[in-house]
């Protein structure tokens, strides 16, 4: 073959070539909408859940898949801009860590982009999907399915049954707040207690909330599983103890920070479950079609160091059905 020959179909080739490695797709994208702080301790684990469920279907973060963070920190209105910049950077998922406000932020900013979520409330009531078992649209992924304030309300009055009054520290900005006030509500009034509602969004509003407790008289005080709430949970632990408020969180974490005792589902199960979900969403399953899951399991946890520091001793009835307890 003459020179000049091999030339032009050296030429021909690579021509050839170069629109075939331009139709080759980049790494998929997940956008993760976070309610909390890239800072906060329960973030790190939350993450590590989830990578562990991506990692189950083939995907690992910066090898096959990349994941765009955005975090709101702890400001719930930031959710739906949030969002909405992940839908511009066209990614591939959205997996939605915010509760019900950042799923319903995410089903405002696109209706084709599949979107996983956690939902501290019925996703069908609120028009997230069609139904638990086909969810149809673009969106599932985990839910509570129903709200635990009744339950939290009778463990710290079984703990402390003397009291006449319990606080109950609610976020007004959360979508599921006055569902969840009644639930407490309608559990108080079977326990011939009095629940009072101290509203919470911001970390001047949590401080004024703890002061209120001392003209209220409150024996015990309720925080909900919400996002902004969990994100402040240092601050409402050692608020706890500076009021001497025997307290029942919604967060297994509280327990290792110093919280009396929470009640609430195994938090980095379900984030593993969204992570399971997004690998199998960009292994080409559609979202319509994988069902909205359920948490398996409830966890309680007692700190007993605390409950001493209290001056309360924990009923066995209590103990024995402690998933962890903190000595």
């Amino acid at each position: 073959m003459r020179r000049r020959d091999f030339i032009i179909l050296l030429a021909a080739a690579m021509a050839a070539a170069c629109p075939l490695r331009a139709q080759q797709k980049a790494m998929p994208v997940i956008g993760y909408l976070s309610s909390g702080s890239p800072n906060a301790d329960t973030f790190s684990a939350a993450r590590a859940a989830f990578l562990e469920g991506l990692h189950e279907k083939g995907y690992v973060d910066g090898q096959n898949v990349v994941i765009e963070y955005r975090f709101a920190e702890g400001h719930l209105h930031r959710l739906p801009a949030l969002a909405a910049e992940l839908v511009s950077r066209k990614v591939d998922v959205i997996v939605s860590t915010g509760g019900t406000t950042g799923a319903v932020a995410a089903k405002g900013a696109t209706s084709t982009i599949p979107i996983i979520f956690i939902s501290g409330d019925d996703p069908v009531e609120r028009g997230l999907v069609a139904s638990l078992a086909r969810p149809g649209g673009n969106l599932t992924g985990v839910t509570l399915g129903v709200t635990l304030m009744g339950k939290r309300l009778e463990l710290i009055f079984e703990l402390v049954p003397w009291v006449k009054v319990i606080a109950l520290i609610s976020n007004p900005n959360n979508v599921n707040a006055e569902r969840m006030i009644q639930a407490a509500q309608e559990a108080g009034r079977t326990k011939e207690v009095r629940v009072h509602v101290l509203n919470a969004s911001t970390e001047g509003e949590i401080d004024a909330a703890f002061a209120t407790l001392v003209q209220l008289q409150a024996g015990a005080l309720i925080v909900g599983s919400e996002p902004f709430l969990i994100s402040r949970r240092q601050q409402l632990v050692a608020l706890a103890a500076r009021y001497g408020v025997p307290t029942i969180y919604g967060a297994g974490d509280f327990g290792a920070a110093g919280g009396l005792i929470s009640y609430a589902p195994r938090l980095t199960g379900l984030l593993r479950q969204l992570g399971v979900y997004a690998g199998k969403i960009l292994n080409g399953a559609k979202a319509a079609d994988l069902p909205v899951e359920e948490p398996a399991r409830f966890e309680l946890v007692v700190n007993r160091k605390t409950a001493n520091a209290l001056g309360l001793n924990v009923p066995p009835t209590i103990l024995a059905r402690a998933d962890k307890v903190i000595e």
